[in-house]
C-alpha cells in the first residue's frame, strides 16, 4: 500500500474557546516541537494535601 502525504496551508479563520482546562493544549496544524510549562500562583502552605477537609458549622444549626 502506497500512502502519499502532502501537506498545505491553513487558513483559520475565528475561534472561539468557552472555557480551557488545568491541564489543556489548543493545536491548530502541525508542531515539531511542543514545550510545556506551568505556573502555579498559590502559596504551597494553602494546599490540603490528605483525606481532612476543613469543616464549617451550618448557620443556625445546633451546636
Amino acid at each position: 500500500m502506497n500512502y502519499t502525504v502532502i501537506n498545505r496551508d491553513v487558513h483559520v479563520g475565528d475561534i472561539r474557546l468557552t472555557a480551557v482546562a488545568s491541564a489543556a493544549l489548543f493545536l491548530i496544524g502541525d508542531a515539531d516541537v511542543i514545550n510545556l510549562s506551568s505556573a502555579f500562583d498559590t502559596p504551597p502552605e494553602s494546599l490540603i494535601i490528605g483525606p481532612f477537609v476543613p469543616l464549617v458549622p451550618a448557620r443556625g444549626g445546633a451546636s
